[in-house]
């Protein structure tokens, strides 16, 4: 087994990284060795096969501008037979500059203003201003808290669908705040319910190759021809191997009338939608080298959770954490300890010194949650609980 650094911290203020900026105005005050748990990209460095694999490759090559080559497309269809038996074809692959893009384009591509959009509350925010920003209809489906998980409303779901207004579904999957990988049974039960109904899904598995052991994701798509022709599966490198700043994705669009649709979009409103050159090598690189340091990095996400669990089993039981079966972003529900959210967001920032994301972000149903970014180093895990222990004693009265 090869061993990789995932001790390490490389200090990001001043190199753009929004979320360690915004420690430091949020608290000029932040100790040295503080790092956030805040926005989903990770605290390792980057692995080694890609950060050799690139030098190489700027050694070797000229970085202009650049279209997906064969070999690009090749490792993308690999990975997604190797990692989740879905067999696609390198034509149905359109690449775009992040996830976010491609939900933006998808929703101006299949609906017009005033028509409606579905999302499965709390959401990854973003989402939300897809709908808001393009003057479409927030149609808004809300899974059901039970215990320490969610479940969907089928019933609220399929009268919605139903809508004729309805024409889109933005499904998250795995789904983030909540940590929720679907069930096949409840795939197939949303996309019988959309297709019978006439709505499209857009599929944001970005998450997808982060699954807590145990947990197995499937891929929408891959459950039926049907499925495929009446779906939009949004993948990428970005989350699997931290290459966010490298702008990539992996739209996945079997249907070649939805493909064409998206693709006019995109020159309509981009002109020039290519990805950059250490983009496309980057995707490569991490699809063709890093499945070992993937699993790796899986195996002390599961770490980092597990020992958070423990110490609010331990230390504060009113404290409530969400099953993850996927995603490396934690849910926890703070509700319990009785204290206003906007005092809970300032206690945690200014006294804590904890950088999470706010659950109200991802809609009213977050309000009093916190997102845990459990990709870093072990040890700021446990200092992390130091100090929420340290700090909560003092506000909270056995």
């Amino acid at each position: 087994m090869k061993k990789y650094d995932f001790e390490t911290v490389i200090t990001r203020y001043g190199t753009g990284s929004g979320k360690w900026d915004e420690m430091r105005e949020v608290n000029p005050d932040i100790h040295d060795g503080i790092i956030p748990f805040s926005v989903a990209d990770m605290e390792f460095t980057t692995a080694l096969e890609i950060k050799e694999g690139l030098k190489e490759f700027i050694d070797n090559n000229v970085l202009g501008y650049a279209s997906p080559n064969d070999e690009y497309k090749t490792s993308v269809c690999n990975w997604m037979k190797k990692r989740h038996n879905w067999d696609i074809s390198p034509e149905w692959i359109k690449e775009t500059h992040g996830i976010v893009d491609a939900f933006f384009a998808a929703i101006k591509a299949f609906t017009k203003e005033g028509e409606g959009v579905m999302l499965m509350t709390p959401v990854y925010y973003p989402m939300y201003m897809g709908i808001s920003r393009n003057n479409r209809v927030l149609v808004e489906n809300k899974l059901i808290r039970k215990e320490s998980t969610y479940v969907i409303d089928f019933e609220d779901f399929e009268a919605k669908a139903k809508d004729p207004n309805t024409k889109l579904l933005i499904l998250c999957s795995p789904h983030n705040p909540t940590g929720r990988v679907w069930t096949v049974e409840e795939l197939r039960k949303i996309g019988r319910i959309c297709i019978d109904n006439g709505v499209i899904i857009i599929s944001d598995e970005i998450h997808n190759d982060l699954i807590t052991p145990g947990y197995k994701h499937t891929v929408f798509a891959s459950i039926s021809e049907e499925f495929a022709q009446h779906s939009i599966i949004c993948t990428a490198p970005s989350k699997t191997f931290n290459l966010a700043g490298l702008q990539i994705s992996n739209v996945i669009i079997p249907n070649q009338d939805l493909r064409q649709t998206f693709t006019t979009e995109l020159m309509t409103n981009t002109l020039n939608p290519k990805c950059s050159i250490l983009g496309y090598e980057a995707c490569r690189l991490g699809y063709e080298y890093c499945e070992e340091w993937l699993g790796q990095v899986i195996e002390l996400i599961d770490k980092n959770r597990k020992i958070i669990i423990e110490f609010m089993e331990r230390e504060f039981p009113q404290i409530k954490v969400m099953n993850m079966e996927g995603t490396y972003l934690l849910w926890i529900d703070f509700n319990g300890l009785g204290i206003g959210y906007r005092e809970l967001e300032r206690i945690l920032r200014m006294e804590a010194q904890l950088f999470f994301d706010e659950g109200y972000i991802f809609g009213d149903a977050g309000i009093g949650f916190e997102r845990w970014n459990l990709a870093c180093p072990t040890q700021y895990i446990h200092e992390g609980l130091l100090r929420l222990k340290t700090t909560l004693d003092n506000h909270i009265i056995a």
